[in-house]
Protein backbone atom coordinates (compact mmCIF):
# COMPACT_ATOMS: atom_id res chain seq x y z
CA UNK A 1 0.00 0.00 0.00
CA UNK A 2 1.50 3.26 -1.02
CA UNK A 3 1.02 6.76 0.42
CA UNK A 4 -1.61 7.96 -2.11
CA UNK A 5 -3.86 4.95 -1.47
CA UNK A 6 -3.79 5.56 2.27
CA UNK A 7 -4.59 9.19 1.72
CA UNK A 8 -7.61 8.36 -0.48
CA UNK A 9 -8.95 5.97 2.12
CA UNK A 10 -8.74 8.62 4.83
CA UNK A 11 -10.52 11.14 2.62
CA UNK A 12 -13.39 8.66 2.08
CA UNK A 13 -13.85 7.96 5.79
CA UNK A 14 -15.33 11.44 6.60
CA UNK A 15 -14.99 13.44 9.82
CA UNK A 16 -13.46 12.10 13.00
CA UNK A 17 -15.46 12.03 16.22
CA UNK A 18 -13.31 14.81 17.66
CA UNK A 19 -14.03 17.09 14.68
CA UNK A 20 -17.77 16.49 15.01
CA UNK A 21 -17.68 17.25 18.76
CA UNK A 22 -15.74 20.48 18.23
CA UNK A 23 -18.17 21.57 15.52
CA UNK A 24 -21.16 20.75 17.79
CA UNK A 25 -19.68 22.80 20.65
CA UNK A 26 -19.07 25.79 18.36
CA UNK A 27 -22.61 25.59 17.00
CA UNK A 28 -24.01 25.26 20.55
CA UNK A 29 -22.21 28.40 21.71
CA UNK A 30 -23.40 30.32 18.64
CA UNK A 31 -27.02 29.21 19.08
CA UNK A 32 -26.97 30.02 22.83
CA UNK A 33 -25.70 33.54 22.09
CA UNK A 34 -28.32 34.04 19.41
CA UNK A 35 -31.13 32.85 21.69
CA UNK A 36 -30.12 35.16 24.56
CA UNK A 37 -30.05 38.09 22.12
CA UNK A 38 -33.51 37.19 20.83
CA UNK A 39 -35.00 36.94 24.32
CA UNK A 40 -33.61 40.36 25.27
CA UNK A 41 -35.03 41.83 22.05
CA UNK A 42 -38.43 40.28 22.76
CA UNK A 43 -38.50 41.76 26.28
CA UNK A 44 -37.57 45.19 24.95
CA UNK A 45 -40.22 44.97 22.22
CA UNK A 46 -42.89 44.07 24.80
CA UNK A 47 -41.83 46.99 26.99
CA UNK A 48 -41.88 49.33 24.01
CA UNK A 49 -45.36 48.21 22.97
CA UNK A 50 -46.62 48.93 26.52
CA UNK A 51 -45.10 52.40 26.32
CA UNK A 52 -46.59 52.97 22.85
CA UNK A 53 -50.04 51.92 24.07
CA UNK A 54 -49.75 54.25 27.07
CA UNK A 55 -48.71 57.14 24.80
CA UNK A 56 -51.78 56.69 22.65
CA UNK A 57 -54.04 56.77 25.70
CA UNK A 58 -52.13 59.80 27.04
CA UNK A 59 -52.71 61.69 23.80
CA UNK A 60 -56.41 60.83 23.87
CA UNK A 61 -56.83 61.90 27.51
CA UNK A 62 -54.85 65.13 27.00
CA UNK A 63 -57.10 66.03 24.05
CA UNK A 64 -60.17 65.45 26.24
CA UNK A 65 -58.78 67.58 29.07
CA UNK A 66 -57.79 70.43 26.76
CA UNK A 67 -61.33 70.85 25.41
CA UNK A 68 -63.27 70.12 28.63
CA UNK A 69 -64.16 73.62 29.82
CA UNK A 70 -66.42 72.31 32.61
CA UNK A 71 -63.48 70.98 34.66
CA UNK A 72 -62.75 73.22 37.65
CA UNK A 73 -59.23 74.54 38.07
CA UNK A 74 -57.24 73.07 40.95
CA UNK A 75 -59.43 69.96 41.20
CA UNK A 76 -57.37 66.71 41.08
CA UNK A 77 -58.70 64.26 38.51
CA UNK A 78 -57.94 60.58 38.06
CA UNK A 79 -59.23 57.52 36.32
CA UNK A 80 -58.49 54.11 34.87
CA UNK A 81 -58.95 53.21 31.22
CA UNK A 82 -61.34 50.36 30.38
CA UNK A 83 -59.39 47.05 30.31
CA UNK A 84 -61.44 45.99 27.26
CA UNK A 85 -59.88 48.90 25.37
CA UNK A 86 -56.36 48.55 26.79
CA UNK A 87 -55.96 44.90 25.88
CA UNK A 88 -56.33 43.81 29.50
CA UNK A 89 -53.47 46.01 30.65
CA UNK A 90 -54.05 48.23 33.69
CA UNK A 91 -53.50 51.84 32.56
CA UNK A 92 -54.62 54.90 34.52
CA UNK A 93 -54.15 58.65 34.73
CA UNK A 94 -53.93 61.55 37.18
CA UNK A 95 -54.42 65.17 36.12
CA UNK A 96 -54.83 68.68 37.43
CA UNK A 97 -55.57 71.97 35.67
CA UNK A 98 -54.02 75.07 37.18
CA UNK A 99 -53.68 78.68 36.07
CA UNK A 100 -50.36 79.23 34.34
CA UNK A 101 -50.56 82.91 33.52
CA UNK A 102 -53.10 85.52 34.55
CA UNK A 103 -53.27 89.27 34.26
CA UNK A 104 -52.50 91.26 37.40
CA UNK A 105 -55.62 91.54 39.53
CA UNK A 106 -57.39 88.87 37.47
CA UNK A 107 -60.87 87.89 38.59
CA UNK A 108 -63.91 86.02 37.35
CA UNK A 109 -64.72 86.64 33.71
CA UNK A 110 -61.12 87.41 32.72
CA UNK A 111 -58.93 85.36 30.39
CA UNK A 112 -56.40 82.92 31.83
CA UNK A 113 -53.83 80.54 30.38
CA UNK A 114 -54.19 77.12 32.03
CA UNK A 115 -51.58 74.39 32.36
CA UNK A 116 -52.96 70.86 32.08
CA UNK A 117 -50.66 68.43 33.92
CA UNK A 118 -51.27 64.78 33.09
CA UNK A 119 -49.53 61.67 34.39
CA UNK A 120 -50.18 58.34 32.67
CA UNK A 121 -49.27 55.16 34.54
CA UNK A 122 -49.41 51.46 33.71
CA UNK A 123 -48.46 48.23 35.41
CA UNK A 124 -45.54 46.22 34.03
CA UNK A 125 -45.86 43.08 36.13
CA UNK A 126 -45.49 44.34 39.71
CA UNK A 127 -43.76 47.56 38.61
CA UNK A 128 -45.69 50.79 38.10
CA UNK A 129 -44.32 52.80 35.19
CA UNK A 130 -45.38 56.32 34.29
CA UNK A 131 -44.62 59.47 32.36
CA UNK A 132 -45.95 63.03 32.53
CA UNK A 133 -47.28 65.43 29.94
CA UNK A 134 -48.36 69.02 30.08
CA UNK A 135 -50.46 71.06 27.73
CA UNK A 136 -51.85 74.57 27.72
CA UNK A 137 -55.27 76.00 27.00
CA UNK A 138 -56.99 79.35 27.18
CA UNK A 139 -60.02 79.82 29.39
CA UNK A 140 -62.07 82.26 31.40
CA UNK A 141 -61.78 82.44 35.19
CA UNK A 142 -64.89 81.39 37.09
CA UNK A 143 -65.95 82.17 40.65
CA UNK A 144 -63.95 80.04 43.09
CA UNK A 145 -61.09 79.29 40.62
CA UNK A 146 -57.59 79.76 41.98
CA UNK A 147 -56.02 82.84 40.43
CA UNK A 148 -52.46 82.50 41.68
CA UNK A 149 -49.84 80.89 39.51
CA UNK A 150 -47.99 78.11 41.40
Amino acid sequence: MNFSTTRRRRAKRGFTLLEVLVAAVIMGVAVAGLMSGLSASTRNAARLSQFDRATLFAQQKMDELLVASEIHRGQPLQGIFDPAVTGGQQIGWDAVILPFETAPGAGPGMWVLDRVQLEIWWMDGQTRRSFSLEGFRRGILQNGDPTHVP
